[in-house]
């Protein structure tokens, strides 16, 4: 069984644009079609809206035509309004039945209230600091009783959040301590959703102990930053070897590190995404890919979406000795 992930980057359709849709599936489609997935978690799929409908995702839809996800199950994160987001929607397909969805936002971990220190003018008070996306989870049924517990994620970027008076225009700062206290609430999110993340993924243990889990996305951190830590509840930051059936494992450790990153950053490989699994899955891991052949430096100068219609994130899949039904 092979388990993939990847983000899309802002995956649209725009009706003024048909052309520069067009030429994203042209590169990518031969990219998932590559993957040869079982499981497809997607990141960074755009919802489009209709004059008459609620929004859908038919850029996804053009994307998946004629492959054989197009027959695959699919869930997607949704509004209050049941409708996709207008950006950034989190979507699993599956060849496997999916017997339970649901997505998951401050269920787990409520936001955190923090009173910003640079803001002008200043706040009186503490605000909620609420994450974006929330989590999707799905379960698939393997047969013979036995359910594949996936999570789909999408962590705040490293990108500042926004701070009242501190923007001199969209890319400009007007201090550094602005930037600084920006930097922090984003971390603050991305952690805090790393937080529900791991609650949520033990919640799943405390019903089995050996539960076969997978979590895929773009974690916005690497193995060793503290996002990514506090999801994988390692023995040696707890310090209790009696968690050690909880402890989720970063696939691409198998990966030569010459080969593991999946962005490029100023020049810098960087490895952001990730599929981790449970141990229960561990005896039947056969290996891992990371398609970045092709990957290109968006961070550089001029390098618009037009350059470059792929996405600037690569691909992981994994593949498990897993047999269905």
């Amino acid at each position: 069984m092979r388990i993939a992930s990847f983000n899309l980057e802002n995956f649209a359709d725009n009706p003024k644009s048909p052309d520069v849709l067009a030429e994203r599936i042209a590169v990518m489609r031969p990219q998932l079609e590559r993957l040869r997935a079982d499981v497809l978690c997607l990141q960074e799929v755009n919802g489009q809206k209709t004059s008459t409908q609620p929004r859908v995702l038919s850029a996804l839809d053009k994307l998946l035509e004629n492959t054989s996800y197009a027959n695959f199950q699919r869930v997607s994160t949704l509004t209050v309004k049941g409708e996709p987001y207008e950006e950034r929607n989190l979507v699993i397909l599956s060849r496997l039945p999916i017997i339970e969805h649901k997505q998951i936002k401050h269920q787990f971990a409520e936001p955190p209230w923090y009173k910003k220190v640079t803001a002008t003018p200043p706040e009186d008070t503490a605000k909620e600091v609420t994450w974006e996306r929330p989590l999707l989870y799905a379960q698939l049924d393997l047969g013979g009783g036995r359910g594949l517990h996936v999570v789909n994620l999408h962590l705040k970027s490293r990108l500042p959040s926004n701070v009242d008076g501190q923007m001199l225009d969209q890319y400009t700062w007007k201090t550094a301590s602005g930037w600084a206290e920006g930097y922090f609430i984003s971390s603050m999110k991305r952690v805090g959703q790393a937080l529900e993340t791991r609650r949520f993924v033990d919640s799943i243990f405390d019903a089995d102990e050996q539960a076969l889990i997978v979590l895929c996305g773009d974690f916005n951190a690497a193995v060793g930053e503290v996002p990514l830590e506090a999801i994988r509840g390692a023995v040696e930051n707890t310090n209790n070897p009696k968690l050690s059936n909880r402890v989720l494992v970063a696939c691409e450790q198998t990966v030569p590190e010459s080969s593991r990153f999946s962005l490029y950053h100023r020049g810098k490989g960087e490895m952001l995404d990730h599929v981790l699994a449970s141990r229960g899955l561990l005896s039947s891991y056969r290996g891992t890919e990371v398609h970045n052949e092709m990957l290109h430096d968006e961070s550089v100068g001029f390098a618009t979406d037009k350059l470059y219609p792929e996405s600037d994130h690569a691909p992981v899949v994994v593949e498990f000795a897993l047999k269905d039904h």
